[in-house]
């Protein structure tokens, strides 16, 4: 199993043919460096496939996910709008976006109350 430690959501969307070594060099670019036991997850424009790609301290990992029917809920992203280019995502919050749940709004979701 693959330790992972800290999830990054990659706002900018990307062209899903690029391979592993273009996405460790976007992310090198956007953050600085690829840290070990950290995953870097990006989507194209139509948000309808998602690429993780995971540094295990000796090598990297790059999966892909595709949905048939529907689009994985993606931020929007400015063009030349670097300072939202990656964003910390919890477990839970990595594990709704795969699903396509509503990741966002975990917190609200948690309690039911009176309106």
């Amino acid at each position: 199993m693959i330790r992972i430690d800290a999830l990054w959501l990659c706002t900018q969307p990307q062209d899903m043919r690029a391979g592993a070594d273009r996405l460790l060099n976007i992310v090198v670019n956007t953050a600085g460096a690829a840290h070990a036991h950290h995953g870097y997850l990006f989507a194209n424009l139509r948000a309808t496939r998602i690429k993780l790609l995971v540094h295990d301290g000796f090598g990297v990992w790059c999966a892909a996910r595709r949905l048939h029917v529907g689009r994985f809920v993606w931020p929007e992203h400015a063009p030349g709008d670097s300072s939202k280019a990656t964003l910390a995502l919890s477990a839970a919050q990595f594990e709704a976006l795969t699903v396509g749940l509503p990741w966002q709004r975990l917190g609200e979701l948690s309690a039911i109350t009176r309106t």
